[in-house]
Formats: structure tokens, C-alpha cells, sequence
């Protein structure tokens, strides 16, 4: 039996990723994102330009200290500037002061580029290519040459850029990397290029696909059935533009479908805790419906894919999600069905016989509130206590007697001022009435709720407001459409999103933080339960 064929990830988040809109990554969680890299298998990882900019130059001398187990830094840069003899330009002087094992540079391969760009002869841009290439190799272990524009040139005139990779083998590149620079490029047209250049130059091949057609992920796939060793992306995807090739799926596909040898299952099994690292460090929201790594990636919401999943997950899963460190998740909102409420119960650890009986009228709630606006699919917390509720009558551990909230502004330049008063009855019969103040009518309102519970509960000072979204429901309304309100908070060692709908947007930030305080009880409360069962059950 044939060994599988191994493929290289070169990763240049730390980059080509930095380039994209909205992303920055401090020296600090570049090497931390370097690290998690490392841990999971990726062979190369592109650092930065140095010279470039103080940040990546303080990368470089960083990323000295850490201690690697398989991945090599690479510093990227450019080919030498025209009419500057390799040995005296800045640009490869830096690359070289880097002292990284890896240099990539890029260099055209495009006559568009070259004339209109650069403005030489065709012959000259082989120099400049062939100079670079072979001053660097006397100084450095491992070079790669980066063809950028290559798929363009080799469209616009197909001699010209397979030459640019003759020269570039000529002059030792140790890979040779086809670059889609302007993500413009078809599969066919990747699949007829790379074959040209295999049979033109016996250097190994790389693969560097941009994303603006949507077909960076089938283009770099292409690309290693027709012989490249080496892909370049980037963690997510981000990168300039509409971003690059999304190692996230690409790895997966190439282990998991392919069979070819990317890194280790355990290693794999890391993935989706990688990608939501970089998208946590880059302070984004991880794209929930992302292949493979995404939140939404093996959640099932209608009621006949639950029950198929059941009996069989491959009936709607195309691989079993913890391969990659996902989780098969089942929704519960009005296109569910029973299956759905039984499946919920068992991920909360209720008893399903329990459950069966109050299942369809759980489920009839669901849909009811739906209808009004509800949905439970980002607020498990909010469907857990209502499924208790369908169980064991309403879960309340306080009553509202009534609350107000003001906010005033008095001076045209001055901040508006937010204050809320409420009034409870505790769990003992006793009546709390606090005041607080805070930057905004929720805030204060959220204040005030503590405030009045501290003493019953002290255990929601550990509870965090982690986010909050407000989401108008209907457009036909203006100021008098229902809003839907989501929050997600957290205590340390668990999160959990709570909702609540209303046409007062402060009514339905109420419900949706009640809910939130309620939970965290409840769940206080089940997990002492579970310690007592557990202890008696030792004692036994």
C-alpha cells in the first residue's frame, strides 16, 4: 500500500492575514498565535516583512526565544530593487538580519507587472529574480519564491511566466509557489498551469490562492491533485480584500477527504480551538457558519435531520465533527420537533423519560414564542429554564414587584445620565428596594438587579455581561417594532446566552437578564446536587 503523499501548510496569517480590513495583531499575539500553530502541525510560518514596520521587526527578534517543536519562521520580502546589485539592497539585507531558516520573497511573473509596474525588459526582470534568489541561498537555508501574479501572467503569455520559474530554479529556490494574487482564476485554469510548470521545472511547487471569486479553497485543492506540495493560506481565511485561502478547510479537506498526510488526528482535533484563537485575538466573531470550525458547521434545527442524527449522524453530517473539534448541535426553535426537545434534554443531563411526557408542550411554547419574536438558538440558557419550567412549574428564585428607569439628559455636551430603581421579593418573603446608576438604561437597570440580590445570591458578583445585541424585528414599524434581545454572559468557568422580546427595548432587556441571573443559579444549584449525589455515592 502506497504511503500518502505529504503536503507542507505554510501559514501566513501573521501576515497576509494582518493585511485584511479590520485585523491587528499586537508582537505579543503574533507569537502566541505562532505557538498554537506550531502545536498543531504547521511546517512554516510566514512572520511578517521585516523592515517593514517596527512591529514585525520586534516579531523577529521575539520569535528568536521560542521554542518550536517542528514549524519554521519564514520573513517575506521582495526580489531587489532594479538597478541595485542583490548583495547591496536593503530589502534582502533586513531578510537576511531576520536570521529566520526560512526566506520567501515574491517576484513578477506577470508582463503587465513588469512593464507597467516595474518598467523594464522582460530579460531584466529574470536578472532581478535570478540575482535575488542566488545571493540569498549563499546566506540563508531554505528560500521560496513566490511567483506572485503567476495564474494572470501565465494567462496573459504562458512562455513568459514558466520561464520567470526556469530562472528561479536555476538559481536554487527550494519551492517554488504559483500565487492566483488577484483571485480572479478558475479551477481548470489552475489545473492547465500547474500542470505546464511540473513538466517545465523538476523544483517543487507551492500554491497561493486569494479568495475574490470564492474559489480559493477549490483552486488550492486543484492545485495539490495536479502536483503542488506546499499550500499557502492563511487561519479563517483573513486576508486583504476578500481575504485567502482558508486553511481551516483546507487542511480538513486534504486529511480528512483527500487522505493525504497534513499533520496528526490529535493534531487535527485542535483545529476548531485554533481558529476561534486567531479570530479571539483578532477581537472578531467567529463566523459561525464556517465549515468544518464554525458554531453553526454541524447544528441541526429541523425536526426530521434531528431525528435522522439519532439513529445515524452521517445522515446529515458529511464527517464526524470531533475530527476537527466541533460538536454536533441540535437547535430548538419552531421548525423543530419533538426529536429536538428529547435531544436538548439529554445534552442537558435531564432525564429523557422524564421529558417525554411534557415534550409536546414544550414544544408547542417554543413555537408560540417563536412566532412572537423569540429564538432559542442563541439562548440555550433561556430554553433550559424553560424546559424546567415545562417540567417542574415556573423556575424563579425572586419576583419582580416593579422597577423604574430614567434617562435624562440635561446639557446639550454632556453625557446623558442613566439611574434604575427597582423593587423584588426575595426568596425568604423580604422586600429589597436599591437604586443604582449607570452608562446607559440597561447597564443601570442590570446594576440595580445585583444590587437587590447580593444578599440572597453572592455568587452573581461572579457573573459577567459578556455581549448584547439588539435586533429590530420587522421594518415596517420604525420606533414601535418588536426588538429581540440577546445576551451572553459568563462566570469564569461556563457561557450562556439568555433572550427576551418585547416592543420596549428595556422590557426585553429585562427578560433576557433575569434569565441570565436565573441561570446561573439554577446551574449553581444542579451542580450541588451533583456533588451531593456523587459524595453519598462514595459513602455508599
Amino acid at each position: 500500500m502506497t504511503a500518502a503523499r505529504h503536503i507542507d501548510i505554510y501559514d501566513t496569517t501573521l501576515r497576509d492575514g494582518c493585511q485584511a480590513e479590520d485585523i491587528a495583531f499586537t508582537v505579543e499575539d503574533k507569537l502566541r498565535i505562532a505557538e498554537r500553530l506550531d502545536d498543531i502541525g504547521i511546517r512554516y510560518i510566514e512572520g511578517g516583512w521585516p523592515g517593514s514596520n517596527p512591529r514585525d521587526e520586534a516579531f523577529f527578534t521575539a520569535a528568536k526565544r521560542l521554542t518550536l517543536k517542528q514549524a519554521q519562521i519564514a520573513a517575506f520580502g521582495s526580489t531587489r530593487r532594479i538597478g541595485v546589485r542583490a548583495s547591496e539592497d536593503h530589502n534582502l539585507k533586513m531578510l537576511l538580519q531576520a536570521e529566520t531558516p526560512v526566506v520567501t520573497i515574491f517576484g513578477k511573473t506577470w508582463k503587465l507587472h513588469v512593464h507597467e509596474d516595474l518598467h523594464i525588459s522582460e530579460m531584466q526582470n529574470f536578472e532581478v529574480i535570478h540575482d535575488s534568489i542566488t545571493f540569498l541561498k549563499r546566506h540563508t537555508d531554505k528560500v521560496i519564491f513566490d511567483c506572485e501574479h503567476f495564474f494572470d501572467g501565465f494567462k496573459d503569455d504562458p512562455e513568459f511566466a514558466i520561464e520567470c520559474c526556469r530562472v528561479a530554479a536555476d538559481a536554487g529556490a527550494d519551492v517554488i509557489c504559483m500565487c492566483d494574487t488577484n483571485g480572479g482564476r478558475l479551477p481548470e485554469e489552475i489545473a492547465a498551469a500547474t500542470d505546464a510548470v511540473r513538466q517545465a521545472v523538476p523544483t517543487p511547487l507551492g500554491i497561493h490562492c486569494h479568495n475574490d471569486s470564492e474559489l480559493a479553497v477549490a483552486n488550492s485543492l486543484t492545485a495539490v491533485q495536479h502536483g503542488v506540495v506546499q499550500v499557502q493560506g492563511t487561519i479563517n481565511g483573513i486576508g486583504e480584500r476578500c481575504g485567502n485561502v482558508n486553511l481551516c478547510s483546507v487542511i480538513a479537506i486534504l486529511q480528512l477527504k483527500m487522505h493525504y498526510k497534513v499533520m496528526h488526528a490529535a493534531q487535527l482535533r485542535r483545529l476548531r480551538e485554533v481558529s476561534h484563537f486567531v479570530w479571539e485575538l483578532a477581537n472578531q466573531e467567529p463566523n459561525k457558519r464556517q465549515p468544518f470550525v464554525g458554531l453553526s458547521a454541524f447544528a441541526h434545527k429541523g425536526g426530521i435531520h434531528v431525528a435522522a442524527v439519532q439513529k445515524n449522524p452521517q445522515t446529515y453530517e458529511h464527517i464526524d465533527p470531533e475530527l476537527v473539534g466541533n460538536r454536533q448541535r441540535v437547535l430548538v426553535s419552531d421548525l423543530s420537533g419533538r426529536s429536538n426537545i428529547l435531544y436538548k434534554a439529554q445534552e442537558f443531563g435531564v432525564d429523557v423519560e422524564a421529558v417525554k411526557p411534557a415534550a409536546r408542550k414544550v414544544l408547542a411554547e417554543v413555537k408560540e414564542l417563536e412566532n412572537r419574536g423569540f429564538q432559542f438558538e442563541g439562548a440555550e440558557a433561556s430554553f433550559e429554564l424553560l424546559m424546567q419550567k415545562g417540567l417542574n412549574g415556573k423556575v424563579r428564585s425572586f419576583r419582580l414587584i416593579g422597577f423604574r428607569v430614567i434617562d435624562a439628559k440635561h446639557e446639550e455636551d454632556k453625557a446623558p445620565y442613566s439611574e434604575a430603581t427597582i423593587r423584588i421579593e426575595g426568596p425568604d418573603g423580604s422586600i429589597e428596594h436599591t437604586v443604582a446608576d449607570g452608562n446607559g438604561p440597561v447597564n443601570a437597570l442590570d446594576r440595580a438587579l445585583r444590587k437587590a440580590l447580593r444578599k440572597f445570591y453572592p455568587q452573581i458578583d461572579e457573573v459577567e455581561l459578556l455581549d448584547y445585541k439588539v435586533r429590530v424585528l420587522g421594518g415596517g414599524e420604525g420606533t414601535s417594532a418588536t426588538v429581540r434581545v440577546l445576551i451572553e454572559s459568563g462566570d469564569g468557568q461556563d457561557r450562556w446566552g439568555t433572550v427576551g422580546v418585547s416592543p420596549n427595548v428595556i422590557e426585553a432587556s429585562w427578560q433576557a437578564l433575569v434569565d441570565s441571573i436565573e441561570y446561573k443559579l439554577y446551574k449553581d444549584r444542579k451542580r450541588q446536587r451533583g456533588k451531593r449525589a456523587a459524595a453519598h455515592e462514595s459513602t455508599a
